[in-house]
């Protein structure tokens, strides 16, 4: 299992869906109380792409498959050892975010860049896919935040990022009323390394749960769940948290076990709900003392892993908002990380909307 894996069998064409479409309507709709099915909150990050072997990884000290957090003076090195890259908009749940736009769902994004070039890049690129953006720019010295991620010829990514002004992400910038008319909250791991975020999370969760909504958080990586173990057991077994999204390994790190089974049962006392990826594996879907397991896409070429987790909670949020049941939701979520490990960059480059619908899903 690799960190952040797709859900993908490579080597043999993609096949839809045979169960036939549901009838549901064209476009999906939201009530006046709850104008938001999901609003994410994460790193706002700029991704800059580079190709590279296994031997450029192990001569710069970089650990293959993992987030490594860096600093501004490790940033400008690795960027200039890198070869031709391409930038793009990225960041966990912002990923999510226009994932779930993809879909036709109303998404909204709290996130934190700099009155900068790349700042301005983000804006214009979330709010591009049809996601609400709106959280006040830092003005100051601190740059956007950047990831310089190298991807190995087997497509596994390894990520290297400059939080920058990520870190300023705070109580303030919490929009109350996005919090409160949102069915569902959803936020990254990652974010829960700037102690300020800790606290607009929470606060968020406080107005989310007091409407009636829900709150679902992604484990992001087995290094950051080594980094919070507790305090993300705390938000599953207090509630703060409903759903948990996870990889087979942030998985056993949560619950510090070498059995896959035996951390499936401890997550499913822990929290309300659980999706647990497996990469060609398929996933699996806890609920309680139930266990639901979804095949894996097949693909034509894996070309970057990058962003599949964050595609597969996209797409297994919008059926579960969309009231769909926990089978369909799994298969949205392996559809949309199927979709995204086909191209280059964490972010749809297809209408996952219409590719739901040509799969029978929709």
């Amino acid at each position: 299992m690799q960190p952040g894996g797709g859900l993908v069998t490579p080597g043999r064409c993609f096949k839809p869906a045979t169960n036939p479409p549901r009838n549901n309507p064209a476009e999906p709709k939201v009530t006046s109380a709850k104008p938001f099915d999901v609003l994410c909150i994460g790193n706002a990050i700029v991704d800059v792409f580079a190709r590279c072997d296994d031997d450029f990884l192990v001569d710069n000290g970089i650990v293959k498959g993992a987030m490594n957090l860096i600093d501004a003076e490790r940033a400008e090195l690795l960027y200039s050892r890198m070869g031709p890259a391409i930038e793009a908009s990225g960041g966990s749940a912002g990923n999510t975010a226009a994932g779930i736009a993809s879909f036709g769902a109303a998404a909204a994004f709290f996130g934190k860049v700099a009155d900068d070039h790349l700042g301005k890049v983000y804006a214009h690129d979330i709010r591009a896919q049809g996601v609400a953006f709106d959280t006040q720019p830092l003005n100051g010295q601190t740059p956007t935040a950047r990831s310089m991620i190298f991807v190995t010829p087997d497509g596994e990514r390894s990520m290297n990022t400059y939080l920058g002004a990520c870190v300023e992400l705070g109580p303030d910038d919490v929009e109350r009323d996005k919090a409160e008319r949102s069915k569902l909250v959803y936020f990254e791991g990652y974010l829960w390394d700037p102690p300020l975020a800790k606290d607009a999370i929470r606060l968020t969760a406080q107005h989310a749960h007091a409407a009636g909504g829900e709150v679902s958080m992604t484990l992001s990586d087995p290094f950051c769940v080594d980094r919070y173990r507790d305090e993300f057991l705390e938000l599953m077994r207090s509630g703060t948290v409903d759903i948990v999204f996870a990889n087979e390994s942030e998985l056993k790190s949560l619950y510090q076990t070498a059995s896959f089974e035996t951390a499936l049962e401890a997550i499913g006392k822990d929290c309300k709900l659980a999706a647990v990826t497996r990469s060609e594996h398929g996933s699996v879907i806890v609920r309680g003392a139930e266990t639901i397991a979804i095949d894996a896409v097949e693909i034509n070429e894996l070309v970057d892993t990058t962003g599949a987790g964050d595609l597969y909670a996209a797409g297994f949020l919008y059926g579960y908002v969309t009231g769909r049941d926990l089978v369909d939701c799994g298969r949205l979520g392996s559809l949309a990380a199927g979709i995204v490990i086909q191209q280059i960059g964490p972010r749809p480059q297809k209408n996952l909307r219409e590719a739901a619908q040509q799969s029978g899903l929709l």
